[in-house]
């Protein structure tokens, strides 16, 4: 139900992103040399996020290291990296009374196009390595394996960006591939909703 919510919104407010791009002035992106469309260092920026998921056995807290363009006044890119710890408790009627710790590491690129000047859209695809151990409760078995997956994380975000500055932002989301080896689902494959919140520093202030 949560996912196809979530899909309902990001693409019913993808319209209003057509519109806000021609109603907002873009970004000047001349170098110091003069004019023109190259590289401008005030819009480089470092910073990245934390990650919480949550459901009625699992959770997750991640963090994601995160280096990014501004490309114009609505939309910003970048590089991210994912380290998450995620954990299923034992349940007999739920997960066969087996607890899950699960470690994950990973990367991948995003997008977050601002199509008003406090909401955006966020797109992020990732690929991510994990590391699993797990315990029946019950007889005191252990197991270890690894595996990898990826996710496409699809979402909406709240947040406040100057350009040049600083930004802050909090979004909710979901991992729209739901891989059977996702971290972002619960120990059925359902998806989890996916929340993080991040603060970024534009490497060189105006």
């Amino acid at each position: 139900m949560i996912k196809k919510v979530l899909i309902a919104i990001v693409f019913g407010v993808m319209g209003l992103g057509v519109r806000a791009q021609h109603m907002q002035k873009p970004v000047n992106t001349y170098t110091d040399e003069g004019a023109g469309t190259g590289f401008r260092k005030e819009n480089l920026f470092v910073g990245g996020g934390l990650g919480l998921g949550f459901g009625s056995y699992e959770f997750n807290l991640g963090l994601y290291p995160e280096v990014g363009y501004s490309l114009n006044s609505w939309l910003d890119a970048g590089v991210t990296a994912n380290f998450t710890y995620n954990s299923i408790k034992a349940d007999p009627n739920y997960n066969g009374n087996i607890r899950t710790h699960e470690f994950v590491y990973g990367g991948g690129v995003f997008g977050r196009a601002y199509v008003l000047p406090f909401l955006f859209l966020t797109v992020q695809p990732e690929f991510n390595w994990l590391s699993v151990n797990q315990k029946d409760m019950g007889s005191g078995a252990t197991s270890n394996y690894s595996a990898n997956a990826p996710s496409l994380i699809l979402g909406l975000g709240y947040g406040q960006r100057i350009v040049g500055e600083s930004s802050f932002y909090i979004m909710l989301g979901f991992d729209a591939i739901s891989n059977k080896n996702s971290p972002y689902n619960d120990y059925n494959g359902h998806p989890l909703p996916v929340v993080k919140a991040g603060f970024d520093v534009f490497v060189h202030k105006r």
